[in-house]
């Protein structure tokens, strides 16, 4: 024999309350309609007595289907999984699940996607591939769907974001090394075509100019993606300029490491010869040899951010005034990838 299923009529007896009392303290947006202390009595009943909200007819009833959609360019890097955590933890306890799909930084497959997304009628979009120009964002806003960057802005139109502060990220990098008696400070830029790159470069060049050290051009190079190949390449490209520097500043940790494959096949020491300090203090920052100096961001609580808006921007329907928040980051210091400034390295002649 089937045990009987639970059903709210058995959570509300238990609890002494109105079933619709433990609909408000199951449901999204319990603030303001029922007290803290009674959805905390109805959740821990709820707990005990087995009871599962059921997402379908709830979804019904509001005519929503409960689910989120994210895009995502690379499942790969490791500083998307704390962020797809905080949002999913988030959703979950307002009834939602989060539908997340890999673009692979591919336009004709993004596209492809934001089409099963639309025809799984997501209730609203978390974007982690936005581009400055990023024509796909008036689909979505046309198909009037809340969209939400994560990670990421969008120069057109305005929406609401969530990620860190990249601007105070690199100044930090930047300062680290300046204190430790730097001047000839190189960077390995990433592409320009996204927020994340333009703002790090610009920053970089901002903080080098507001300590009065001199940005020199030859010692910047362009990643077009954030990835240890083009972080190789990038840093190679920098070596055979035949430019002296004493540290480098990477776009993030991933691009770092292409300069530790460099070093490494060409006999230079970290921190001997120069410096480094990479960017997201990701998990195998503190692994590589030397451990990498970092800047650490707060992508769990990114994640958390972001859905808190996806979540309020449903309950409005969209019509929401596009929020912007940033979070700071701080500067995670291994004296094994960073050392006070002696005399420049030598570089390889031909």
């Amino acid at each position: 024999m089937l045990n009987k299923q639970v059903t709210i009529k058995d959570v509300a007896d238990a609890a002494n309350v109105h079933p619709s009392t433990v609909s408000r303290a199951l449901g999204g947006q319990p603030e303001g309609l029922v007290s803290r202390a009674t959805v905390a009595r109805v959740r821990a009943v709820a707990r005990e007595l087995g009871y599962e909200p059921n997402a379908l007819a709830r979804g019904l009833k509001i005519n929503r289907t409960m689910t989120i959609g994210m895009l995502i360019p690379d499942l790969a890097n490791t500083i998307f999984p704390p962020i797809v955590r905080g949002i999913e933890d988030e959703l979950g306890k307002h009834g939602y699940t989060l539908l997340i799909a890999n673009t692979d930084n591919d336009h004709e497959r993004e596209a492809e996607l934001l089409g099963v997304m639309a025809r799984r009628r997501v209730d609203g979009l978390i974007i982690a591939t936005a581009r400055r120009e990023y024509p796909l964002l008036g689909r979505m806003l046309s198909a009037n769907l809340p969209v939400v960057l994560v990670n990421r802005t969008a120069d057109h139109p305005p929406l609401s974001s969530v990620a860190g502060d990249d601007r105070e990220g690199i100044a930090l990098a930047v300062r680290h090394l300046a204190q430790l008696g730097h001047t000839r400070i190189a960077h390995l830029a990433a592409t320009r075509e996204i927020t994340t790159g333009l703002i790090r470069y610009q920053s970089f060049l901002n903080t080098m100019e507001s300590l009065g050290l001199e940005v020199d051009h030859d010692l910047i190079t362009w990643c077009p993606w954030f990835t240890e190949e083009y972080g190789a390449l990038a840093f190679e490209e920098l070596l055979d300029r035949e430019v002296d520097f004493t540290a480098v500043v990477c776009a993030n940790d991933r691009v770092a490491m292409g300069v530790y494959d460099v070093a490494a096949a060409r006999g230079l020491s970290i921190p001997g010869d120069f410096s480094v300090v990479g960017y997201n203090d990701t998990p195998f920052a503190p692994r590589l040899t030397p451990p990498l100096t970092s800047v650490r961001v707060p992508y769990y609580q990114i994640g958390v951010k972001s859905a808190e808006l996806m979540l309020a921007a449903v309950a409005e329907d969209g019509e929401t005034v596009p929020v912007s928040i940033r979070l700071g980051p701080e500067l995670v210091p291994r004296a094994s990838s960073t050392a006070p400034a002696g005399v420049p390295a030598a570089r390889p002649r031909p």
